[in-house]
């Protein structure tokens, strides 16, 4: 793969996050599964993204999808081998696509060789691997677990967990720990991975004085606000061991922190992250007024740091973004043009090209103990049931309306929500100035959102209509509309209002 781009690859690259699980199943288990990935990598080079992010795929108990991690080193028989993700690895970059892995370092699971070892025995060497106590403070963990600590029969101690008690918190404060955390990168880096997700890394670093906290006593986890300095020494190393690697490897944090400025923190002097996820953008509902303050903050925080940002709408973790969007098939037609003309990083959760919406899971269906299941729901390939998932059931239904937004529905048709995200990509990779131009708010109605974006001579505008009514936008100059969200207008003359609910995308008219 080519190095010769003037800026890294992360810088112009659009990511798509892969689910695995519910992706697509080779082998009729109902549970997707590496080759499943292998199977649709065309479909990936077909609509033009850059790059993929599995989510964990490793060995696990699979308490928390997978974030219980047994053994970093392998891959989880449900989803294949290591032949698979070499071969995987191989078959994407040659098609021009990284591969980056979801690395989870705060925890591991109960089951882990290390944890096993470490709850054997309070003199067991790998004892300081993990956070024993012999009281509990008052952290509280996520996903509705109550206590961070779990107490220990054999060994009369109680264990530290900021999530479920099956994910027992790692002792980054030894060296032991962190030699083999840095051995499980350098394994998969070997492999020719080319970065990583980096899991809740703000939670690494924990108050050394174990203080009670007046948020815990409140009700809320540790882990929404865990923002410790020494987390920032954790990343400093994990930075340091992956720049020393050739292509430009990378590392992009889920900081789970609602604060721009602290999340900016996370990029150091940069020697830490090369992105951090922007999310406040994944809970807002389709508003002029909250997208518009969200933007704003980035640029503000962000772009005098020469921090790059990064966008995203859904994830493995959120209600959909259409979803979000009381269904409207307009409002996230007009999204994905928002997500993929903004200064940044844009990451795609997969079947948002196809326009899906959550899963309907009943209370007693649901397996996941954070309750997303929804969002999780199988991608459906095949018009007809079930889809391309021949074999035993998926382990989720799919999502409403799986038949007329199924991938072969989509692909090749003209104004499909795939065709728009194809053009839209296709778009960004020929404009320098979608890719890495300057961004510049324009004035604009309050019920519109008006950008220029522009590197040298190349410009480009972009308007986005939130309302359902029509709304002049106009602009100065002949402009031809490059993009429509709904195929409305493409190449011709911009007349200067935009439809209701329909976003643009302009390139001055040539002469």
């Amino acid at each position: 793969m080519s190095e010769t781009t003037r800026t890294p690859w992360w810088m112009g690259a659009t990511v798509y996050q892969i689910y695995p699980r519910s992706f697509a199943d080779s082998n009729g288990d109902g549970i997707g599964d590496l080759q499943g990935v292998l199977r649709h990598l065309d479909y990936l080079k077909r609509l033009g993204v850059d790059a993929l992010w599995l989510s964990p795929i490793f060995r696990s108990p699979m308490a928390d999808a997978g974030y219980d991690i047994s053994d970093y080193c392998d891959i989880d028989p449900l989803f294949g081998s290591l032949a698979d993700i070499d071969r995987l690895i191989a078959e994407a970059h040659a098609r021009d696509i990284r591969v980056l892995l979801d690395f989870v370092p705060n925890h591991t699971s109960d089951e882990h060789p290390w944890f096993v070892e470490s709850r054997s025995s309070r003199d067991n060497p790998k004892r300081d691997w993990y956070i024993w106590r012999d009281q509990p403070n008052n952290w509280r963990a996520a996903l509705g677990a109550g206590s961070a600590w779990t107490w220990d029969e054999h060994t009369q101690q109680y264990y530290l967990h900021l999530f479920l008690a099956k994910q027992p918190d790692l002792n980054w404060r030894n060296p032991e720990v962190v030699a083999a955390m840095h051995d499980v990168l350098r394994f998969w880096l070997d492999r020719g991975i080319d970065g990583f997700r980096i899991d809740v890394i703000h939670c690494t670093g924990k108050d050394e004085s174990f203080a009670d906290d007046p948020r815990c006593q409140a009700g809320q986890p540790l882990s929404d606000f865990n923002d410790q300095p020494y987390s920032h020494e954790v990343l400093r190393g994990l930075r340091k061991l992956v720049d020393s690697y050739p292509g430009d490897r990378m590392l992009v944090g889920e900081v789970n922190i609602r604060s721009t400025e602290r999340v900016l923190q996370y990029y150091g002097a940069g020697d830490e992250l090369h992105l951090a996820f922007n999310f406040n953008p994944l809970d807002a509902p389709w508003d002029p007024v909250l997208f518009r303050t969200c933007i704003r903050e980035v640029e503000h925080w962000l772009q005098p740091a020469g921090a790059w940002p990064t966008w995203v709408l859904s994830n493995h973790d959120n209600v959909r973004q259409r979803s979000r969007y009381q269904g409207s098939e307009r409002a996230a037609r007009a999204a994905a043009v928002l997500l993929l003309t903004l200064r940044g990083t844009p990451f795609i959760y997969q079947g948002e090209e196809l326009g899906l919406e959550d899963a309907h899971i009943a209370d007693e269906a649901r397996i996941d103990p954070g309750g997303r299941d929804g969002c999780r729901a199988p991608i459906p390939w095949l018009a007809e049931p079930p889809h391309d998932w021949n074999g035993a059931s998926p382990w989720l239904p799919f999502p409403p309306d799986a038949d007329e937004l199924a991938a072969e529905r989509q692909v090749g048709a003209a104004n499909s929500m795939f065709a728009l995200y194809q053009r839209l990509l296709a778009a960004r990779k020929a404009s320098p100035a979608l890719l890495h131009g300057d961004f510049e708010e324009l004035p604009s109605h309050p019920e519109v959102l008006a950008y220029r974006r522009q590197l040298g001579d190349d410009l480009r505008l972009v308007c986005i209509n939130f309302a359902e009514a029509a709304h002049a936008c106009p602009q100065s100059g002949d402009w031809t509309v490059e993009i429509a969200s709904d195929g409305l207008g493409e190449g011709e003359p911009y007349a200067g209002t935009l439809n209701p609910g329909q976003a643009l995308v302009l390139r001055p008219t040539e002469a």
